[in-house]
């Protein structure tokens, strides 16, 4: 199947609320993501599978999704949307203790753990993630795509994150101009290089999924969430050590502005095994701590 070759479709019936937007947006990194647009009840996202590029429409009419694909990954796409869209998930093994999650978890029952099965693809934006202020990190996303990303099947100008080979072999100084230092460059090349073996998580219990991630050079606790979360829907994923979730945590469960990652830790221990459920929920709420102290500022690559 060519770029300009014509799509193919599924509809699959929902037995249960579904909040598209809410579901697939983890995926988004940033407002001007150059690979997904998100509406309420549509979305559009490209995508590298086993079996090649895709690009993957979706919206929700009358109590089912229909689908449809274009590129040579499309069979693949078409399959894995059950998981991508959270219908693998179970929302009701949560056990609310606190009146906002359990508020939050009536008032957005269609939000839901979706996996995108796509590892490569959650963990290079994470790493570009790492250690600088959300607007840094999607300059660098954007422009990494946009130098040697290449577009996306299907007639709506997406664009796909660079081939496996390409980013592995680019040289670390490549990455400056996109405000990315070496430890990060160098990071995102060591993990294309095992790209296959990271691959390999999908099929593994999310124990094992965890240290494979986290024997990669560069890859800690926060990164291994992040990928979690959105590669294997894992509901327990914490991303320990982010500079904003411990407040919204604390702020939300506790009344308490700022915390500790320990303190965060001890506020959703009744939570064990849908910690990552709590925290997503208090996100697409909005919920957030009063700012009273300093934010994290831009640096410079050199002082990284």
């Amino acid at each position: 199947m060519g770029i300009t070759d014509g799509p193919v479709q599924r509809v699959i019936s929902l037995s249960a609320p579904l909040d598209l937007r809410l579901t697939l947006l983890p995926i988004a990194r940033g407002l001007a993501d150059p690979t997904i647009r998100l509406a309420p009840t549509r979305a559009i996202r490209a995508t590298r599978t086993p079996r090649g590029v895709a690009t993957l429409h979706l919206e929700v009419v009358r109590g089912e999704v229909r689908a449809k694909a274009w590129g040579p990954g499309a069979e693949w796409a078409l399959d894995s949307v059950p998981a991508l869209i959270g219908l693998c998930d179970d929302p009701r093994e949560l056990r609310p203790v606190h009146p906002i999650v359990t508020e939050l978890a009536q008032r957005m029952a269609g939000l839901r753990l979706g996996r995108t099965n796509s590892v490569l693809e959650s963990l290079v934006p994470a790493i570009l993630e790492q250690k600088v202020t959300g607007a840094e990190a999607s300059h660098a996303y954007r422009g990494l795509i946009r130098r040697y990303g290449e577009r996306a099947p299907g007639p709506f100008d997406l664009q796909i994150l660079p081939r496996v080979r390409l980013l592995a072999t680019l040289p670390y100084y490549a990455y400056h101009p996109l405000g990315v230092e070496r430890r990060r460059a160098d990071t995102i090349r060591w993990a294309a290089g095992h790209a296959d073996r990271l691959e390999e998580i999908v099929e593994l219990p999310l124990e094992h999924a965890y240290a494979r991630l986290r024997a990669l050079p560069g890859v800690g606790p926060w990164t291994a969430a992040e990928v979690a979360l959105r590669a294997l829907g894992d509901p327990d994923a914490v991303s320990v050590g982010d500079f904003h979730i411990p407040n919204t945590v604390a702020w939300a469960l506790a009344g308490e502005p700022r915390a500790t990652d320990a303190r965060m830790l001890e506020l959703l221990e009744p939570y064990r095994g849908q910690r990552g459920r709590v925290i997503r929920l208090l996100e697409a709420a909005g919920v957030a701590a009063p700012r009273h102290g300093p934010r994290l500022a831009p640096r410079a690559i050199a002082a990284i």
